[in-house]
């Protein structure tokens, strides 16, 4: 597990916080002022059960939340989001924990409190997960049932046949345990001659049940051994992706069996694009088609949202009027 920091959950808010100026509540957040953030606060809170999240609203506001009286938030509350704010703003950069939580809350940020946040899978990890996972972008079939049939029958011709045999064999071998059962709990003595052959079973009797039991374990074996023979090469055969100019091209692993970016169907198509006067930086509903990282003095743009290229421990983020204003104000003419 990754050592995630509270600063880490504090980047982690405000890269939400300008994918959510954008989204179903940016009426609230793009002019984030305290009546604004008290309104949303309301909103985030009417259908909110989470523990967690209440307890953090009593520990910012000093009372409970209570959907039937709508809290009442006078001054003191409205100055106390004042902090939430600045936080978002980048106006400060020392808030209370509390200002923090609060703030993951307002942003809807996944997952939190900070203590569930540090639970994540480091980023590595997720790839590998996403690699064995089917997923809506990037489909895989190599955990089909029709796939892994195929790769056992194909690695272990008798395995099915000893599978069969173990479901027609299933019900004599338990009528047989019973019957050994049976047979070493009654009294020898008592049993009439005549009735039935009163010698005792030879020795060894319940063998089979033993031989039946272990041949069961030596199929579910061969069968899990089949499957991480399969997932194993479906991992050794992933392409890798390269950063090259302005686009990712795919590229294969190294000798070592590694890639630097490992093949993702979701930011494959990321390409740096360059912005003119005729840009369509929003679409018809106002959600950005550009994103951006700021470099320096200036800012990069893209085509969608996606890791930055060149730091994947970065993101995009959707562009602004405001980073349109200050960065891209003198546009070149679009030729």
């Amino acid at each position: 597990m990754p050592n995630y920091t509270f600063e880490d959950y504090k980047k982690a808010i405000k890269a939400k916080y300008e994918e959510e100026k954008n989204g179903e509540y940016s009426n609230n957040l793009n002019s984030p002022t305290s009546a604004n953030l008290r309104n949303l606060c309301m909103k985030r809170f009417e259908t909110n059960n989470s523990k967690d999240d209440l307890i953090t609203f009593k520990s910012f506001f000093d009372f409970p939340f209570d959907r039937d009286n709508r809290n009442l938030y006078g001054e003191i509350e409205l100055n106390k989001l004042t902090a939430v704010r600045r936080f978002l703003l980048n106006v400060t950069e020392s808030p209370a924990e509390d200002t923090v939580q609060l703030a993951a809350i307002l942003v809807d940020l996944q997952p939190r409190p900070f203590k569930e946040f540090q639970k994540q899978l480091d980023p590595e990890e997720v790839k590998l997960i996403d690699e064995l996972r089917d997923t809506e972008h990037h489909k895989s079939d190599f955990f089909s049932d029709a796939l892994i049939d195929e790769a056992v029958n194909e690695n272990f011709p008798d395995l099915k046949n000893e599978e069969s045999e173990k479901d027609k064999n299933e019900e004599v071998d338990q009528d047989e345990a019973e019957e050994i059962e049976q047979d070493e709990n009654q009294s020898w003595e008592t049993i009439p001659t005549g009735i039935v052959d009163v010698s005792p079973p030879a020795k060894g009797g319940g063998n089979n049940v033993v031989k039946s039991g272990f041949k069961r374990y030596l199929v579910i074996a061969a069968f899990l051994a089949a499957l991480s023979f399969i997932i194993y090469s479906n991992i050794s055969k992933k392409d890798c992706m390269q950063w090259t100019n302005d686009h990712y091209e795919k590229i294969n692993k190294s000798d070592e069996g590694y890639c630097d970016t490992y093949y993702d169907a979701r930011y494959f198509n990321l390409k740096k694009i360059t912005v003119c006067d005729t840009t369509k930086f929003f679409d018809d509903k106002g959600a950005a088609k550009v994103f951006y990282i700021k470099i320096g003095d200036s800012i990069q743009c893209y085509n969608q949202f996606a890791p930055y290229p060149e730091n994947t421990q970065r993101f995009l983020k959707p562009i602004t009027k405001y980073m349109i204003d200050t960065y891209l104000s003198d546009l070149p003419k679009c030729k």
